[in-house]
C-alpha cells in the first residue's frame, strides 16, 4: 500500500468515528482544520476520505480563516437538499450508458467519438432531462469504480507461433557464444532526433520562470537535419557504442556501425574471438528480409575473420530487445528536457550516460553518405558464404569469413559457372523426412492414397475443357507437367512453408503458376483424407539453401514441427 493510500485510510477511519457525533458547523470546522494541516492537496484528500464534496471542505477552511462565527441555523438531521442520485435514481444508469456505449449502451451514442469529460457528460445528461453538474458526475463515476487513466501499452498484437521457441533458441546461442569467450551484442537504431532548438520531452531544474526557449514548430533544420543513432550494446562487458549518423538509416549504415564498434572496442576486448553473435529486431535496417544487411555483413565477416551469427527477435517483439532496456532507456533519461541543439550536444550527452551498474557509453559522429534503394540480385545472395540454421533459417543464420563465391569466381571462370548453376535436387532428395515432416513410407502411402483421386480430377478437368468425352487412349496426348507424386510433394512443401512458389517452380522445373494450380488440386484432397500438414521452422530462399540443408542433415530424422 502506498503512503497516500495509507493516509487516506487513516483519515477515513478517523472521520467515520467522530463525524456522526458533530453538528453541521462542527463537521465543517473539523474537516477544514484537517485539510489545512495536510497542506497542498489536503482538500481533495479530506473530501475523498469523508465522501463529501470538495466545496464543502473548502467552506470549512474559509470559516476557519475568517475568524468569525458562521451565520445561519443548524439544520436538523436529514434536512437539506437531497442528492441528485437520490431524487433521480435513473441518472446513474444513464451515466453508465454514456461512458460504456460499447458494452452496455447505444453504440450510436453522441459521446462515442468525443472526449468523455465530466463537463461533457453533465451536458449530455442535462440534454436528456437529468439536470446535473460536472462535480456530481465525477462523484458518481468514482462511486462506480471509475478513475482517470491513460492508455497502457500492453497489447503486443498477433504473436508468432514460434515466438517462445525463438527466444529459447536465441538464449541458447548467446550462452554458447559467451561460454566460448565470443562477444554477444544487441543492436538497433534509436529514435531519430531533430537537431536544433527543438523541444525535448522531460524537465530540468532551471530558475523559476526562466525555462529554456525552443522553437514552437518541429520543422527539421535544412542544414542540421536529423541525427540517426545506431547502438551496439555489449551484453557481457555492459558497454555501449553509439554511431550517430547524419544521412539515412540503411543496412550499410548499420553494418558500418558494427564495424566501427569492432575496430574501436570489440577487437581489443575480445582479441582471441573467432565468432560474433548479433541479436537484432526482425525489421528495419537490420531486418531478416533485408538483402543488403546480409551482403554487408558478409564483407565485414571477410574483413574481420569472424564467423558472424545473427539471431533475429520474432516479429512484434522489438520492445524485448536488450539494447532498449540496457542502453537506450538510460540515454533518453540522461538528456531529458535538454534541447539537442547540435550534433556535438548529442554526442556529448550520449557519451556522458552512466548507470550504477557500471554502464559506459562511447559515441561518435558518422558523416558518411548512405544512399537508399540499393538493389541486391539473386546471384549475389546465392554467392554469400551463409549457413542457415535448421531452426527458422530465415531468423537464424551464420555468415562465414571465407571469400565470397563472386570473388573466387573472378579468378576462376569455371567456378563462376558452377556458382550460377542451380543445384540438381531429385524427387527422392526432396522427399527427405526433414523436408516433408513424415517418413518416406508415410509419404509413399500418402501418394498412393491421393493419386487415384488426382487422376480422376485431371480427367474431369480435361473433359470440361474439351466439351466431350475422350476420343483417344488415356496415354495419348500432351503429358502433365507434374506427375501426381510431384504435385503432392510440391503441395506438402509449400504448406510446410519451407519455400515460396517461385522457389518450388525452380526445384520442379515449372512455373510458379503450375505449382499454384497443383496446390489448388491437392489441398482439398488432403483435407478430405484428414491429413494435416505441420508447419516447419526451416525457411529456404534459393535451391542452394535446400541443397546445403540436406547436405548438413544426411540422415533422416524427425524435424521439429509446430502446428
Amino acid at each position: 500500500m502506498s503512503r497516500l493510500e495509507g493516509q487516506r485510510t487513516v483519515l477515513a477511519a478517523k472521520f467515520e468515528a467522530i463525524l456522526p457525533h458533530l453538528d453541521e458547523r462542527q463537521r465543517r470546522l473539523l474537516i477544514g482544520a484537517e485539510a489545512q494541516s495536510l497542506g497542498y492537496g489536503g482538500i481533495r484528500a479530506v473530501a475523498r476520505a469523508t465522501g463529501l464534496r470538495e466545496a464543502t471542505v473548502s467552506a470549512g477552511v474559509r470559516e476557519l480563516d475568517s475568524g468569525q462565527a458562521p451565520l445561519g441555523h443548524i439544520r436538523r438531521p436529514g434536512a437539506g437538499r437531497k442528492r441528485v442520485v437520490d431524487r433521480n435514481p435513473a441518472v446513474r444508469e444513464t451515466l453508465l450508458t454514456l461512458v460504456e456505449p460499447d458494452v452496455r449502451g447505444d453504440p450510436m451514442s453522441p459521446l462515442r467519438w468525443t472526449t468523455k469529460s465530466t463537463r461533457k457528460l453533465a451536458g449530455e445528461l442535462t440534454r436528456q432531462g437529468h439536470r446535473i453538474c460536472a462535480d456530481t458526475v465525477g462523484d458518481l463515476l468514482r462511486e462506480e469504480g471509475f478513475s482517470l487513466q491513460s492508455n497502457a501499452k500492453t497489447l503486443e498484437g498477433k504473436q508468432h507461433p514460434d515466438r517462445d521457441a525463438q527466444f529459447h533458441y536465441l538464449n541458447e546461442q548467446a550462452r554458447n557464444h559467451q561460454d566460448g569467450g565470443a562477444p554477444v551484442i544487441s543492436v538497433d537504431t534509436k529514435k531519430k532526433e531533430l537537431v536544433g532548438p527543438f523541444k525535448n520531452n522531460g524537465r530540468e531544474w532551471e530558475p523559476r520562470g526562466e525555462p529554456v526557449r525552443v522553437d514552437t514548430h518541429d520543422f527539421p533544420d535544412r542544414e542540421l537535419g536529423r541525427a540517426v543513432p545506431y547502438g551496439i550494446y555489449d551484453v557481457v562487458a555492459n558497454t555501449g557504442w553509439v554511431n550517430v549518423g547524419t544521412d539515412h538509416d540503411t543496412a550499410a549504415f548499420a553494418v558500418e556501425s558494427i564495424r566501427r564498434w569492432w575496430s574501436g572496442a570489440g577487437r581489443a576486448a575480445y582479441p582471441t574471438a573467432g565468432q560474433l553473435l548479433i541479436t537484432a529486431d526482425a525489421g528495419g535496417s537490420n531486418g531478416y528480409r533485408t538483402r543488403t544487411w546480409k551482403t554487408k555483413l558478409a564483407r565485414f565477416a571477410a574483413e574481420s575473420g569472424l564467423a558472424i551469427t545473427v539471431c533475429h527477435l520474432p516479429p512484434g517483439t522489438s520492445k524485448w530487445n536488450r539494447i532498449e532496456h540496457r542502453l537506450f532507456s538510460h540515454i533518453t533519461m540522461n538528456r531529458r528536457g535538454r534541447p539537442l541543439t547540435s550534433h556535438e550536444v548529442i554526442i556529448e550527452s550520449i557519451a556522458a550516460t552512466t548507470t550504477r551498474t557500471g554502464l559506459t557509453v562511447h559515441a561518435e559522429l558518422d558523416t558518411n553518405q548512405y544512399p537508399t534503394g540499393v538493389q541486391v540480385s539473386d546471384d549475389e545472395i546465392a554467392a554469400l558464404p551463409i549457413t542457415r540454421h535448421r531452426f527458422h533459417s530465415d531468423w537464424n543464420y551464420t555468415l562465414h569469413p571465407q571469400q565470397t563465391r563472386d570473388a573466387t569466381a573472378a579468378n576462376n571462370p569455371s567456378s563462376q559457372a558452377a556458382a550460377n548453376r542451380t543445384p540438381t535436387l531429385t524427387q527422392h532428395a526432396l522427399q527427405n523426412p526433414e523436408l516433408t515432416g513424415m517418413t518416406r513410407q508415410q509419404f509413399s502411402n500418402l501418394i498412393d492414397a491421393l493419386t487415384p483421386a488426382l487422376e480422376v480430377q485431371r480427367e474431369q478437368v480435361l473433359r470440361t475443357r474439351r466439351g466431350h468425352e475422350r476420343t483417344v487412349a488415356p496415354s495419348a496426348g500432351a503429358k502433365a507437367k507434374l506427375t501426381p507424386a510431384d504435385r503432392v510433394l510440391a503441395t506438402v512443401l509449400h504448406l510446410r512453408k519451407l519455400a515460396t512458389m517461385d522457389l518450388l517452380g525452380q526445384l520442379f522445373g515449372v512455373t510458379a503458376m503450375t505449382i499454384s494450380r497443383a496446390k489448388q488440386e491437392v489441398r482439398p484432397l488432403l483435407e478430405t483424407h484428414g491429413h494435416h500438414v505441420e508447419t516447419s521452422t526451416a525457411r529456404f530462399r534459393t535451391p542452394a539453401d535446400v541443397a546445403t540443408f540436406l547436405a548438413s542433415n544426411p540422415t533422416p530424422a524427425k524435424i521439429k514441427n509446430t502446428s
